[in-house]
């Protein structure tokens, strides 16, 4: 997200007339008195509470309850110190980088936080290596050294500029080595981190609640002392217990239907606003190689031939989302529209010949999977309306099958899937985090893909340099390598919308550039 700054995030606010005339607009910045918890609603339930174990939406709470050195504070779109007070290259190639960590850290049970506690968070990723887990993001680490109490340094194995970029993502979290095996996974629903806030409690799938953690040392400014996070299974129920007052604010998996209410009167008559922004979380189908039909790449020519995303998008977003055609979205420097210059418009005839020329001339029988219950209501009528393209084709007879994340991630990660939908939010805002992490042995996605020119000699390219403008032609030219591959089908890019009451401020500001949830910036107003 190199060339963009945080005038990007265009916020178009929803409130009444009324409340912008009286001035109780929703910048107030005034702190609120103590109502009780912040409650936030949410259909983005976290898989784990191990940092080592994830590289999914459980880094939404992972940034809330834990620490990193570096992260976004509010209106950057670099990484930033937070438990390092200072970080940098000390080199001129991109290999050696030095952190020197704020004096005095303790965890949230008051243990110490110093370089050999991050030392340690940082190899048991290595050396736990969770198949799909975070392990990926550290492939140009060869060690990690804590020369003294608050000195760590990263020796990389090849140049790498995103590096720091890497160390603020939640993935990187610092945890106690008292309370964190080195080599296992930690058990239990409890969390010792050192973040602004404390999990005070945990019942997966339903809430997690956060109190302020005053041991904290760190960037964020809290502007509340605890939000509760409720996990909902769709929209309805989500926007529902807003209306009714059971949550204050709603953030991820909104559902079309949802957001255009909100952005009309009834939305405004009933004291709710609606904050509108840019966003970077992409949609894509992943085909499995190991598949008889997916594997072939003929037959995934024949569906990137046939998919509508323009349908999918008007017809079951309601012009929410944007259709895309390629893994970069717009508004990263390398974005093209490869999927659109090779395959145009939708075209059956096109897909037939394909297939044809394969000598396929039979429909293609393909399993296709989802999850119920990750990336929004709308999931379930999107794949029936791939489905149904797919079928009116001729070209293929599909099936549709779904699970809940948890065990959707262990089928993917298996290779059960011949197609299955994925969605990816950045763990860093630039185009390399939309490519790197499907490419290579071991991936985001569970399923090697092998490209060397990408892995070999793109990306080790662009990691050396700093001035992130001058990598995209490496990324434009990795984009047509995957267009070719058709290993995955970008399907839309979606806009950020949190609604929330009109008592609560500070949305527009909660959204960091990886469009992660920061819950110290929301609070009550407190005059109108």
């Amino acid at each position: 997200m190199f060339n963009r700054n945080r005038g990007l995030w265009r916020m178009a606010v929803i409130v009444s007339i009324s409340s912008l005339v009286t001035g109780c607009g929703i910048l107030s910045p005034d702190d609120p008195e103590d109502e009780g918890p912040i409650v936030v609603g949410t259909t983005s339930a976290p898989s784990t509470l191990d940092p080592a174990a994830s590289w999914d939406g459980s880094w939404e709470l992972f940034r809330n309850i834990y620490q990193t050195l570096l992260s976004y504070p509010s209106g950057a779109t670099a990484p930033q110190p937070d438990a390092a007070e200072r970080c940098s290259f000390t080199d001129s190639t991109n290999q050696l980088y030095r952190c020197e960590l704020r004096e005095g850290l303790t965890f949230s049970n008051g243990n110490s936080l110093d370089a050999q506690a991050v030392k340690y968070s940082i190899d048991r990723i290595k050396k736990i290596d969770v198949n799909g887990g975070p392990a990926g993001l550290l492939g140009s680490l060869e060690r990690v050294q804590a020369p003294s109490e608050r000195e760590v340094v990263f020796h990389l194995n090849k140049p790498d500029a995103t590096f720091p970029f890497v160390l603020a993502t939640p993935a990187m979290s610092i945890v106690d080595p008292g309370d964190y095996p080195a080599d296992a996974l930690r058990e239990g629903d409890g969390v010792v981190g050192s973040g602004p806030y404390t999990l005070r409690s945990y019942e997966d799938g339903e809430r997690a609640e956060l109190v302020r953690n005053d041991r904290y040392e760190g960037f964020a400014e809290r502007h509340n002392e605890a939000v509760t996070i409720r996990y909902f299974k769709d929209s309805p129920g989500m926007v529902k217990a807003l209306r009714d007052g059971e949550i204050q604010v709603t953030y991820r998996g909104l559902a079309a239907d949802d957001v255009v209410t909100l952005q009309g009167k009834a939305g405004k008559d009933e004291g709710l606003q609606l904050v509108e922004g840019s966003g970077t979380e992409i949609s894509y189908l992943v085909f499995n190689p190991e598949d008889p039909w997916a594997g072939r790449k003929e037959v995934r020519q024949a569906v990137a031939q046939v998919i509508d995303r323009a349908a999918i998008a008007h017809r079951i977003y309601q012009d929410t989302v944007d259709p895309l055609y390629s893994m970069v979205p717009k508004g990263l420097t390398g974005h093209t529209t490869g999927f659109f210059d090779d395959y145009g418009d939708p075209s059956v005839p096109e897909a037939r010949e394909m297939l044809e020329d394969a000598g396929i001339t039979d429909p293609v029988p393909l399993t296709l999977w989802f999850t119920t219950d990750r990336y929004g209501s709308e999931t379930a009528r999107e794949f029936k309306e791939i489905k149904r393209q797919l079928d009116a084709s001729g070209l293929f007879e599909t099936t549709l099958e779904s699970r809940p994340w948890k065990t959707y991630v262990a089928g993917y990660l298996k290779g059960e899937y011949p197609v299955f939908g994925r969605g990816w939010s950045p763990d860093f805002p630039d185009a390399e985090n939309f490519i790197a992490p499907f490419v290579g042995e071991q991936n985001a996605l569970g399923t090697p893909y092998l490209t060397p020119e990408i892995t070999g000699e793109l990306l080790p390219r662009s990691r050396r340099e700093s001035d992130r403008a001058n990598v995209e032609r490496d990324f434009e030219r990795a984009q047509q390598i995957m267009v070719n591959d058709v290993r995955l089908l970008p399907l839309w890019q979606g806009k950020q919308y949190l609604a929330a009451s009109t008592e609560i401020s500070g949305a527009e500001q909660a959204l960091d550039p990886s469009t992660i949830m920061m819950m110290w910036q929301l609070h009550r107003k407190t005059s109108w």
